[in-house]
C-alpha cells in the first residue's frame, strides 16, 4: 500500500467525485467529502516524510518506464504544495457544512461537494505529476470543477464571474498547451524530467522559445499576475465564501508552483532568468501588482473585494522573488506561498462568520462588531496583522526574508517599495480593525439579534488554521528551514 500512495492521492478524490453523486443527500455528501479530504491529507502527509530526507519517488502509472509512459514525481517541493492543497480543503470543508447550508438550496450540495472534490484532483495532481501534458489535463479537471463551484455564489452575478473565469481560463489553457505542444516538437517527449536533459541540446532552439514565451504568458493568466489577473476579483467576490477561502489559499498558489517548476527545473535557472531576462517581465509587474492593488483596496467598500484586491498584491510579493531567481529570493517567494496561503483563507472564513450573522460584509456597517462577534472579530484581526507583516506573524517571516533578498541584491528601492505597500496594507486593514473595535454606529441602534457568534464548526477550523500561521510567525525558523531546502531544490534543477 505505502507504494501506492502517490496514485492514492490523486485517486482517492477523483473516484470520491462520483460516488458523491450517489449519495445526493446534503449531509452525508459533505460528510464523505470531508473523509475523502482528510484521508487524502493523511495520504500527503505520508509522501511529505518519505520525501523529507531529499529523496524522491518516480511513480510510473501502470508499469510504463519513463519517458515511454507516465509518470508522478515527488519531491519536497510538491509535496508540501500537496499537502497545502489538501490541509486547507479538509480544514474549509469542516468550516463549509453550515456555511454552505445557509446559501446554497440543500437539493445542490451534493454536485457542490463532487465538484470540490474535483476541484482538489485537478490541483493535487497538477503537483505530482511529472508528465507536461498531463499538467494540462490535470489544469482543465481543477478549472472546470472551480468555474462550476464560482457558480454557486447566491446571485446572478456568480455566473457572470464564471464565466468570465472560463473564457480567461481558456485561453490560459490554451497558450499552456500550446507551449507544450511546441516542447514536445522540440524534443519528442513530454516527461518533464526528461524535456530538462534535452532542451539544452535541442535543434530546434525556435521551437523552445515559443514554448517559453506562451507558457509565461499562459501561467501568468492562472496565477492571476498583474495585468492579467482580471478574472480574480469577481471570482472571489461572487463566489460562495467557502469556496472563495478554498481559492485563495490553493488555486494561485498551485499555478505559481508550475511556474517555479518549469522555469527552474525544466528550462533551467541559467536559460530563463539569463538568456531570456524572465526577471525584466516579472519584476515590473510584481512590482506594479502590490503598488497598485493594496492602492486600490484601501477605497473598497466590501470586505470580500478588498481582500481580492489585497490577493492580487500578495500574489505580487511571491513573484517579486521568483524574480530574483536566488537562494534567500526563491526561499521568501515559497515561504509566502505557504503563509498567504494560510492567512488569506483564514480571513476569508472570517468574512464568511462574518456574512453568515449579518448578511453582508459591507465594511462601514461593521461598527463595533467586537462586542457581538467577540470570536469573529479576534480570528479577522490577528489574520489581518499576519497580512500587513506584524513581527511574531506568518507575514513578516515572509516579507522580511523578501526584503533580505533584494537588499542582497542591491534593489534597495524595490525593498522600500515593499515596505510601502505595507503601510498601504495598514491603512486598509487597520480602518477595519477601527471599526470592529472603536467606532461607535452613526446611524439606528442595532440590535444585537442576528450578531451572535457563528457555530462552533465554523469557529473551530478558522481557528486551528489561525494559531498554524501564529505558530509558524512565532517559530519562523522552521518554515525557513524547509523553504530554503526547496528553494535548493528547484535552483537545482531535475537530477
Amino acid at each position: 500500500m505505502m507504494d501506492q500512495l502517490p496514485a492514492l492521492q490523486v485517486m482517492l478524490p477523483l473516484v470520491g467525485a462520483p460516488l458523491i453523486i450517489l449519495l445526493r443527500h446534503p449531509v452525508w455528501s459533505w460528510a464523505f467529502a470531508t473523509l475523502v479530504s482528510v484521508l487524502t491529507f493523511l495520504v500527503s502527509v505520508a509522501l511529505l516524510l518519505q520525501v523529507s530526507d531529499g529523496s524522491i519517488i518516480r511513480y510510473s502509472i501502470g508499469g510504463w518506464e519513463a519517458p515511454t509512459g507516465i509518470e508522478f514525481y515527488i519531491d519536497q517541493v510538491n509535496a508540501g504544495v500537496a499537502l497545502l492543497v489538501s490541509g486547507i480543503s479538509t480544514v474549509v470543508l469542516v468550516y463549509a457544512y453550515e456555511s454552505i447550508k445557509r446559501s446554497l438550496d440543500s437539493s445542490r450540495h451534493y454536485l457542490f461537494y463532487c465538484g470540490w472534490l474535483l476541484c482538489i484532483t485537478g490541483l493535487i495532481g497538477i503537483v505530482i505529476t511529472g508528465d507536461a501534458f498531463n499538467v494540462f489535463v490535470f489544469l482543465e479537471i481543477s478549472s472546470l470543477s472551480t468555474y462550476m463551484l464560482i457558480a454557486f455564489g447566491s446571485d446572478r452575478r456568480a455566473l457572470v464571474a464564471s464565466f468570465r473565469y472560463l473564457v480567461l481560463g481558456s485561453v490560459g489553457a490554451s497558450f499552456i498547451l500550446i507551449g507544450i505542444g511546441f516542447l514536445y516538437a522540440a524534443t519528442g517527449t513530454l516527461n518533464m524530467v526528461d524535456l530538462a536533459a534535452r532542451i539544452p541540446d535541442t535543434e530546434s532552439p525556435r521551437a523552445v522559445l515559443v514554448a517559453f514565451s506562451f507558457l509565461t504568458v499562459g501561467l501568468l493568466i492562472k496565477a492571476a499576475i498583474f495585468p492579467l489577473h482580471g478574472w480574480l476579483l469577481n471570482a472571489y467576490h461572487h463566489a460562495p465564501v467557502a469556496v472563495t477561502a478554498f481559492l485563495a489559499g490553493t488555486a494561485t498558489k498551485v499555478s505559481l508552483y508550475v511556474l517555479v517548476r518549469l522555469f527552474f527545473s525544466v528550462f533551467g535557472t541559467e536559460y530563463s532568468f539569463g538568456q531570456l531576462f524572465l526577471n525584466w517581465v516579472l519584476l515590473p509587474a510584481a512590482v506594479a501588482a502590490f503598488l497598485s492593488m493594496s492602492l486600490v483596496a484601501i477605497y473598497q467598500t466590501d470586505l470580500r473585494r478588498m481582500l481580492a484586491y489585497s490577493s492580487v498584491a500578495q500574489i505580487g510579493y511571491i513573484v517579486t522573488g521568483i524574480s530574483l531567481a536566488t537562494q534567500t529570493g526563491l526561499t521568501a517567494a515559497v515561504v509566502h506561498i505557504f503563509n498567504h496561503g494560510m492567512v488569506k483563507t483564514t480571513l476569508f472564513m472570517a468574512v464568511g462568520c462574518i456574512l453568515y450573522r449579518t448578511g453582508h460584509a459591507h465594511i462601514p456597517s461593521l461598527d463595533r462588531l467586537m462586542s457581538r462577534m467577540p470570536f469573529t472579530s479576534t480570528a479577522f484581526i490577528l489574520a489581518g496583522l499576519g497580512l500587513i507583516g506584524v513581527p511574531l506573524t506568518a507575514g513578516f517571516v515572509s516579507k522580511f526574508t523578501l526584503i533580505s533578498a533584494l537588499i542582497e541584491q542591491g534593489w534597495g528601492i524595490a525593498a522600500g517599495l515593499i515596505l510601502l505597500s505595507s503601510v498601504m496594507a495598514v491603512a486598509y486593514i487597520g480602518r477595519v480593525i477601527y471599526l470592529i473595535l472603536f467606532r461607535e454606529s452613526r446611524g439606528p441602534a442595532v440590535s444585537n439579534e442576528g450578531y451572535r457568534e457563528v457555530p462552533i464548526s465554523m469557529l473551530v477550523p478558522m481557528y486551528s488554521l489561525l494559531a498554524l500561521s501564529l505558530y509558524f510567525g512565532i517559530f519562523g525558523g522552521q518554515s525557513l528551514s524547509l523553504a530554503g531546502s526547496a528553494a535548493e531544490t528547484l535552483l537545482r534543477g531535475y537530477p
